[in-house]
């Protein structure tokens, strides 16, 4: 019976947030609860304090660049938010918009530009490039219904962030 008990606990918290997202009409796409917390903590604790590249911006483009990033966080949420709903159209424009090709101007990308190293130049080209790549999925997706490939091109947007947020650092 203890067995059953812990196998009862350990599958409790899974259960009751698909039930959550089901009632809230979310998608139930299922995952594995594989994080370690230990293993994170040991990995983290054996890394240098940071080691990514100090970039120096004047201070308003510093300011102006972490509100954009900021910015940019709220999108991928509010695309998130949109998929959930299956409103691709929503997606696609949130993405195109704020986070796109097209969103450059608003960023004043040209003037932060000459500040960033190259490497840090063509990673945020690279965002931009996948958002906009995925706003052509996401409105394929609005006829298609295919919500994988609309999450996959999601989740290339991310990992371009993940990359330039890993590799660099504003000062």
């Amino acid at each position: 019976m203890a067995v059953n008990d812990r196998i009862m606990r350990s599958m409790k918290m899974p259960v009751i947030r698909l039930c959550t997202m089901v009632a809230m009409g979310l998608p139930t796409i299922a995952l594995p609860q594989t994080h370690d917390h230990a293993a994170h903590r040991q990995h983290m604790a054996a890394q240098p304090a940071d080691s990514r590249l100090p970039v120096r911006f004047p201070e308003p483009l510093r300011t102006h660049t972490l509100a954009n990033m900021r910015d940019h966080l709220m999108a991928l949420g509010e695309i998130q938010t949109a998929l959930a709903r299956a409103d691709f159209d929503a997606a696609a424009e949130i993405a195109e918009k704020r986070l796109g090709m097209s969103s450059l101007g608003l960023h004043g990308a040209h003037e932060v530009a000459r500040y960033m190293p190259k490497a840090m130049q063509d990673a945020g080209t690279a965002m931009h490039r996948s958002a906009s790549q995925f706003a052509v999925v996401a409105k394929d997706a609005s006829v298609t219904g295919d919500l994988k490939a609309a999450v996959g091109a999601l989740a290339r947007v991310n990992q371009t962030c993940v990359g330039c947020h890993a590799g660099f650092r504003l000062e």
